[in-house]
């Protein structure tokens, strides 16, 4: 994990157990019935349900910003996949087009 995430998370569960700043958010009726029910199905309050949930959600949009250098060349091989992956071979199809075990 990136250096940066996970100074990230260290202030982040800081932040968490001090419990010492307010987030307010305003909701239609509909969307707050919908996550009071999850929040009740997972056992936990609104606000512990909304902000752990949000939380998820920051961080994986987080890990998804990744940057990488290529070399010119290597940059336009990687574009030149990205524009026609290759086939899968002849293993990798008999194992997708195989039934799982249970239908067999």
């Amino acid at each position: 994990m990136p250096q940066a995430v996970r100074t990230e998370r260290r202030r982040a569960q800081s932040a968490a157990r001090r419990k010492d700043e307010v987030i307010q958010i305003r909701a239609s009726a509909d969307t707050k019935v919908i996550l009071n029910r999850a929040a009740s199905l997972r056992g936990q309050k609104l606000s512990e349900f909304m902000l752990e949930s949000a939380r998820r959600q920051a961080e994986e949009t987080i890990l998804d910003q990744r940057v990488f250098f290529l070399q010119p060349q290597a940059h336009d091989r990687f574009l030149a996949l990205l524009d026609a992956p290759p086939r899968p071979s002849d293993e990798v199809r008999r194992r997708l087009t195989r039934k799982p075990a249970w239908e067999r």
